[in-house]
């Protein structure tokens, strides 16, 4: 007769188990579980002789995954997420009962732009939430996965995993900031206007690490360009356009009023207004979770608050 796997099994071993095919590291397991790494350690000892495998295996840099282990990871996890759901759901939720961190992960075109204007709408529906913004980085899509970031704001992530559910926010319009005394005189231009001045441009991790999207629009309508200065920091971008010609591609969500030394010119592609949408990414297994639907609206909404503030439809 085979042997029962399941029951004898202590079901927390499994969680303990799936965190560590996760993060294939017995400290950075026991960081997430809140516990110490011999406890991880011994849950694996136990694992390893009730499965009869050795589970992982040593290696440069952490653990590797045999593939029995590959195999029970990849057949359990959805039961886990199914039961996660469903316990869950069972909860009438409500933002003001939130006593828990909230990690979301920002585009720095987001980050600089919502950062207060969001706080403020979540902490006053969910006043003892403990509320973390990031910058969105290379990492982002990862611990998204692994359920470190309970939802992320960018563009469409290039080769993004099936587990990582990317559902539209809206789209936003295309704008140039530029110093006051900028040479470009009008407040609505083409393509064609931007040609000779060097492009300042910022960095989205994940999306554009080797490109400015504005160049290739540019290069599209073969018109000349040149990426002048590119930078993860807003503050950086604003100080060189400052005391140069470059100009910073960017968007409507922008405060320009924040920045006396700076001027907004709109961009008309082809009789258009440029749009680029934004979308949030969470965890398909939480794209339906009350609280992941809460996130989303809020961050909505401020981003139209803000689009609306600076004077352009957010359609």
């Amino acid at each position: 007769m085979a042997k029962d796997l399941f029951s004898f099994l202590d079901l927390n071993l499994l969680r303990t188990f799936l965190i560590v095919y996760q993060e294939k590291n017995t400290r950075k397991a026991a960081e997430r579980l809140f516990v110490s790494q011999p406890a991880v350690s011994q849950a694996l000892q136990k694992l390893r002789h009730h499965f009869s495998d050795d589970l992982f295996v040593k290696v440069h840099g952490g653990l590797q995954a045999t593939p029995f282990c590959e195999d029970l990871a990849n057949t359990i996890t959805p039961h886990f997420h199914g039961l996660e759901s469903a316990l869950n759901k069972s909860i009438q939720f409500k933002p003001s009962d939130i006593d828990f961190k909230i990690r979301l992960a920002l585009s720095p075109v987001v980050l600089t732009c919502l950062s207060g204007s969001l706080y403020a709408r979540i902490k006053a529906q969910a006043p003892n939430a403990q509320l973390e913004l990031l910058s969105w980085n290379l990492s982002t899509q990862e611990d998204i996965q692994k359920g470190i970031i309970d939802l992320g704001v960018s563009y469409v992530i290039p080769n993004s995993t099936k587990e990582v559910y990317t559902k539209k926010l809206l789209d936003l319009t295309g704008r140039i900031f530029v110093r006051q005394d900028h040479p470009i005189k009008k407040s609505l231009i083409e393509p064609k206007d931007m040609a000779g001045f060097e492009i300042a441009s910022m960095i989205s991790p994940g999306w554009n690490d080797n490109y400015s999207y504005a160049a290739k629009l540019l290069e599209r309508y073969s018109i000349e360009h040149k990426v002048g200065f590119r930078s993860e920091l807003i503050m950086a971008i604003i100080d060189v356009i400052l005391h140069t010609d470059m100009y910073m591609p960017h968007s409507n969500i922008f405060p320009v009023e924040n920045y006396p030394g700076l001027r907004a010119i709109d961009v008309f592609v082809e009789g258009e207004h440029y749009k680029m949408p934004i979308h949030a990414h969470m965890h398909i297994k939480n794209r339906n979770a009350p609280i992941t639907l809460w996130l989303f609206s809020e961050i909505k909404q401020a981003l139209i608050e803000q689009v609306n503030k600076q004077g352009l439809s957010q359609v």
